[in-house]
Formats: C-alpha cells, structure tokens, sequence
C-alpha cells in the first residue's frame, strides 16, 4: 500500500507539466527513400519489493516522461562537463519532458524528428512508471539515421538516464537495429541541485514542496558514478528497439 501511494504521488509531482505531446517533423523536411517504422519499449525491470534506504525503509524505482530525437547528426541534449541548460534541468529535477523539448527546439534548426514519451502502457493519463510499467512509442527512420532518449530518474535530485551516445538505428548495410539497446544507457548527476539520498531525499518527488525545490549545487553535467545505482542500470529497466515493417 505504501508503495502505491508514493508511485501515486510521484504521479502528480511528475505529471505537473507533462501534457500529452506528439512527435514533432520539421517542415520542409526531405522524405526519405527508405523509412522503417520502429516500436522502443522502456520497461521498468526494478523489484515491485522497491529500493532499500539506508534508514530500513523501502522505495519504488521509477522513471519520469522524457524525450527522443531521431535525426542523422545525432542530437547534443547535453555536454558532459558543461553546466547543464535549463531545459535539461527542467528534465533532471522535475521530469519535465516539455522543458527540454523546447529547449532543444529552440537551439536546432534542423531538429529532425522528435517527441515526448509520456503515457505508460495501458494508462488512461501521462506520468511515470513504476516496477512493471512501461512506455511505448513508434518512431520513423531511415538508414544514417540515430535515436537519442533522455529520461529521468524518478526519486532523485538532478538523476538522469541518456544514451551515451546517439545509437545507430541501421547498420552499414544498412539493416534496422532490433534488441535490446539498454547497454547504451548511463546514469548522469546534472549537477544542478545538491544530491540526497535517492528514494527518500526531502527535496525529491513526491517528498518536495514544489518543483526546482533544492539547493542549487552549482555544478556540471557528470557520469553518477559514485553512486552505487550507477552500475544497476540493467537491473532497474530494459530497453528495446524493434522494427515492425
């Protein structure tokens, strides 16, 4: 029961600014010869038992709404290194999908396709997923082209899940990537907001006041290797990538 009502008011935390929004095509844009449609699957793989903190209690894993892009160049959301922008922050902090996406539209004219994931599998309304839970979404691409995805970790401060690089949808001959691509993922610390404990830090959904509530750390975007989650990714989801046509 208790494991519902915190997945329950991380629902609410998370889906403050997640309103439904689709894949965005920029106008003008070529059509490709060849298009394969593809089905990604994020599916949260953590224990419906939850996390342990460090104080005996026990906390669902979950992950937020995030963002894709699908385009040739292989989009730049962040730099490791660098200060992160207010739209990763946005991200980072509070789940919020929309932030980013219009920050990095703002910043690329040349966009290529990209959209929100936001609705879990089987739900009536936007929000994060819990143990067992998953997001599903179709994109279209052509051979050259990559896919970027940024999601945040759940209950932390400034956590975040991105491919470590934009991962190559096709081959060099051209053949459409099918598996699991989970592997291609790290764990980021934005730097933004000064960490607490993951699952029970007072300035964490569901637990803060508000979103952007936190100590501002002052930091830059880095690995979270210190972290101990930072080596149970494949634990906690699974990503997939499969052509369907």
């Amino acid at each position: 029961m208790q494991t519902r009502k915190i997945l329950m008011g991380l629902a609410v935390a998370l889906s403050l600014s997640c309103a439904q929004v689709s894949a965005v095509t920029p106008k003008g844009a070529k059509k490709a010869a060849r298009q394969v449609t593809f089905k990604v699957r994020i599916e949260n793989i953590s224990s419906p038992e939850g996390q342990a903190a460090s104080d005996g209690t026990r906390w669902p894993f979950a992950l937020s709404p995030g963002l894709y892009v699908v385009n040739e160049k292989g989009a730049v959301l962040f730099r490791e290194g660098h200060r992160a922008g207010a739209g990763l922050e946005a991200q980072a902090e509070d789940g919020n999908a929309e932030a980013l996406a219009k920050s990095f539209e703002s910043m690329n004219r040349e966009a290529g396709q990209h959209g929100i994931f936001n609705m879990p599998a089987g739900a009536g309304a936007p929000g994060p997923i819990g143990p067992g839970a998953a997001y599903e979404f179709t994109l279209s691409a052509a051979p050259k082209m990559k896919l970027t995805l940024v999601t945040m970790f759940g209950q932390s401060n400034d956590y975040f899940y991105a491919t470590e690089k934009p991962v190559e949808l096709f081959d060099a001959a051209g053949e459409p990537l099918s598996g699991d691509i989970t592997a291609r993922f790290a764990l980021y610390d934005a730097g933004t907001e000064v960490n607490q404990e993951p699952g029970v830090g007072t300035d964490q959904a569901p637990r803060q006041k508000a979103p952007n509530t936190g100590a501002a750390e002052g930091g830059v975007v880095h690995r979270a290797k210190a972290d101990a989650f930072y080596s149970k990714t494949g634990q906690l989801f699974r990503v997939t990538v499969t052509p369907v046509n």
